[in-house]
């Protein structure tokens, strides 16, 4: 099998055998960095994309062994838009799930529908991280984008109708737009038609198995014979990669942003509204959490305290009781997905001293994302049966003991280091596998197994300990994101202050 995994920072493909072991030398790897603007935009251009994937398919093939490839699989980063052509030119840039622009239109959005209802029938929220507030932007922004001619399309299926010759979506891609319903084969029409938007505005659904144009048979003869599984979001991607299959096990993946999620055979009766949920293939669903910061938050911080040695750093951050319990860190840098989706969310720190340390910092804001993260498995809770434990996967986190040690004691469940080295991409592997009748019926085989569990300290101090900074970064929340104390007649009161931990004047 041949997988390819195109993430929002890089393009992956690798070569996998039948039991789901990368090929030796058969790897390769482009890295690329979107284009970020001064006022919350993030782009990549669709023909770098393009020419990184076709570049990563070429460096796979002539490392690997001359016999052909029975299937191939793709993973592609969920949310991304492209506005085309009828002739699938495309016709402005990519633009990714951290794009902020359209907070506006988001805003008006939840004036005029039910957003709760929405959430309900799409499975997503009204947020400038999906489809119809970006949709309604453009179209705002740019008169050309009104034309009953323009299509709106993710990057992955511009490629599959080149590669493959038919122009349509998975529904694993459409599922995670917010315009597409969750529990019906349909686009949502109250929210087409609050946005004004034609059906032929959108692409056909169809997860149907494809096989190369013969332009394309000439230039990658080991795939001439191989059938294209439907394309499937990476985080749907990196569950299945990960062996976390069914609600025994949650994934967590630490990268540029963080998430927690379950595989479920149905959609759940009622979503948790901090909560998503997308399709993941037939007779599977992803439901979990996305946070806006990660990886991203820990490389800001590095950068930023211009801390020397950071593997010192993070042993100390490691070796403190209470390195976070005087400072309460909003990690909101790069706005808010869940739990709160608040459309123009800003990060802040409170209880900063003289005394503080550039390490108190570090430690605070790798607590914070803990912190959220325990947020959404209680939330997970609610909806599936509490999962015996947590397969991870992030190289910046399984690289840190001490931030492993902070989520497993925040989520107070056994947290285990994934094997799969590229879970999106044995994910997409696992799909193409599956796609050409080649999986087994029981693939408890392919799990790839995790590392001895990191067990949570579970302490009543320790339990405690996480308990206060969740109230004190509920606290802030509200003041600063959700506005409720400051809208109040009264100021905040001195409890309302020491339990902040704001110094007063």
């Amino acid at each position: 099998m041949l997988a390819i995994d195109i993430g929002t920072s890089s393009v992956r493909a690798l070569a996998y055998d039948a039991s789901l072991h990368s090929v030796p030398g058969a790897e390769a790897h482009l890295p690329h960095h979107p284009r970020l603007t001064a006022d919350g935009g993030a782009e990549l251009d669709y023909r770098s994309l393009r020419a990184s994937v076709l570049s990563a398919v070429d460096r796979v093939l002539s490392g690997a062994p001359r016999a052909g490839f029975a299937a191939v699989g793709i993973s592609s980063f969920w949310h991304g838009l492209v506005a085309a052509d009828r002739l699938d030119k495309p016709l402005t840039p990519v633009y990714l799930w951290s794009d902020g622009r359209a907070w506006r239109e988001a805003e008006a959005l939840r004036r005029r529908l039910d957003e709760r209802r929405l959430h309900q029938r799409t499975g997503c929220r009204l947020h400038p991280s999906y489809w119809p507030a970006k949709i309604a932007w453009l179209r705002r922004a740019d008169r050309r984008l009104r034309g009953r001619q323009v299509r709106w399309l993710s990057p992955a299926d511009l490629l599959s109708a080149e590669l493959l010759g038919r122009s349509a979506t998975s529904a694993s891609l459409a599922s995670a737009t917010g315009v597409r319903q969750l529990r019906r084969p349909a686009w949502d029409g109250p929210l087409l038609e609050a946005l004004g938007l034609r059906l032929e505005a959108l692409p056909e659904v169809a997860d149907a198995p494809g096989v190369l144009s013969a332009r394309w048979r000439k230039r990658w003869p080991q795939l001439a014979e191989a059938i294209w599984a439907p394309v499937l979001g990476d985080g749907a991607a990196a569950n299945l990669g990960s062996g976390c299959l069914d609600v025994s096990r949650r994934a967590l993946t630490v990268g540029t942003s963080a998430a927690l999620r379950v595989t479920l055979p149905s959609p759940p009766r009622t979503l948790p509204y901090s909560l998503w949920c997308y399709q993941a293939g037939p007779g599977r669903f992803v439901t979990g959490g996305a946070l806006s910061n990660g990886g991203n938050l820990f490389e800001w911080l590095r950068q930023t305290l211009a801390v020397g040695d950071v593997d010192a750093a993070l042993r100390s951050v490691a070796r403190s009781d209470d390195g976070f319990s005087e400072l309460t860190f909003l990690p909101l840098l790069a706005g808010e997905r869940s739990p709160g989706y608040a459309l123009h969310a800003t990060g802040a720190i409170a209880g900063l001293t003289q005394a503080t340390t550039a390490v108190d910092l570090l430690g605070a804001g790798l607590a914070a994302i803990a912190v959220q993260l325990a947020r959404l498995d209680r939330d997970l809770d609610r909806i599936a049966p509490s999962s015996a434990e947590v397969i991870a996967s992030g190289a910046g986190l399984l690289a840190d003991p001490g931030w492993m040690r902070m989520i497993c004691d925040a989520l107070g469940k056994p947290l285990r280091a994934g094997h799969a080295k590229e879970a999106s991409a044995r994910g997409a592997a696992l799909v193409a596998l599956e796609a050409a009748g080649l999986a087994p019926t029981r693939l408890a085989g392919l799990d790839p197994g995790a590392g001895r569990p990191v067990k949570p300290d579970r302490s009543p101090a320790v339990r405690e300990r996480y308990a206060a900074a969740m109230s004190r970064q509920d606290a802030l929340y509200r003041v600063l994101v959700t506005g409720r104390l400051l809208e109040a007649k009264a100021p905040p009161t001195p409890a309302h202050l020491r339990r902040l931990r704001v110094p007063r004047e």
